[in-house]
């Protein structure tokens, strides 16, 4: 029979580990994430996959959110409908097992990585979300449609995973705005939590797509955060420093193609004027090589 010391180091070698199921269909999803009738708190974190860091702050979030009891989902859909022509959702990164090992870490009790028939079973819908005017400024005027697709998937994976609370990143500033301002218009029983942005030790914003980036471009995306930066510290100045400050490192920048450089009312998401006073958001987008960025900033206008 083994001693104290033998059962000790046993015990030892086998530390608890958090693990989160994998499911593919709708049935088999419920059946996860509802194991049992007793009501808890739940959470969801929704995701296109290829998780990192910032995807695992979301998670953590979610679970301290929810506690120890509660019940955490994060679901990994490359949602078609919020791609454009010529956007990369075929080259986009797939990477489902090391996700579900992220997820599960970071405190997910269930993945939800369901195919497009599965969350499209009638095939392309004919009815979707529309954005509305939020929806066609910045973002979705470089990209028309984009957020009506984001809108419609949300709105049916709110459905099926029936939250109580979710999760999404402020990099995603208009994302999150928008996505609030429609459970606020249309009676979602859910509360959205915005997570702030994860960065690298050099600055850059966290993204899925900075894969793409060659060592070379990674360096030239530096300008977008080093911009955003330089705005945010002359907000005592004005809104209009704020501008010219954010501009001039921009102008500065090589191998940078900007695609718009905001500084935006966080409430309706529309352009601040220039006596605007109080939080708003500075926004960027720019393409480096052949990859689509974006990136914000939070900062205090006096």
């Amino acid at each position: 029979m083994a001693g104290k010391n033998q059962r000790g180091r046993q015990a030892a070698k086998a530390p608890k580990v958090h693990t989160a199921e994998l499911t593919h269909t709708v049935e088999d999803f419920e059946s996860a994430f509802w194991p049992d009738e007793q009501p808890v708190d739940n959470a969801v974190v929704m995701t296109m996959g290829a998780l990192h860091e910032g995807h695992a702050a979301l998670i953590r979030a979610a679970r301290k959110q929810v506690g120890r009891d509660g019940r955490v989902a994060v679901t990994v859909f490359v949602n078609p409908l919020q791609f454009g022509a010529g956007e990369d959702l075929d080259r986009y990164p797939r990477s489902l097992e090391a996700d579900v090992k992220l997820a599960a870490e970071a405190g997910a009790d269930v993945v939800f990585a369901p195919s497009g028939e599965e969350v499209y079973p009638n095939g392309e819908p004919l009815v979707r979300l529309a954005a509305g005017p939020m929806g066609e400024r910045f973002e979705g005027a470089s990209r028309p449609g984009h957020f009506d697709g984001v809108l419609t998937v949300v709105a049916k994976l709110l459905h099926i995973t029936d939250p109580d609370f979710a999760f999404f990143g402020e990099k995603d500033a208009q994302q999150l705005a928008i996505v609030r301002r429609m459970v606020a218009d249309l009676d979602f029983d859910v509360e959205i939590v915005g997570v702030p942005t994860v960065r690298e030790e050099d600055g850059l914003a966290l993204s899925s797509r900075n894969h793409y980036l060659s060592e070379q471009e990674r360096g030239q995306a530096l300008a977008l955060s080093r911009a955003l930066f330089a705005g945010r510290d002359a907000g005592a100045r004005g809104a209009q420093a704020v501008r010219e400050a954010a501009s001039a490192a921009l102008d500065a920048a090589e191998g940078v193609d900007l695609d718009y450089l905001a500084l935006i009312d966080p409430d309706a998401f529309t352009e601040a004027p220039d006596d605007f006073r109080g939080e708003a958001v500075l926004a960027v987008a720019a393409r480096v090589g052949s990859t689509r960025l974006i990136d914000n900033v939070r900062i205090i206008v006096r």
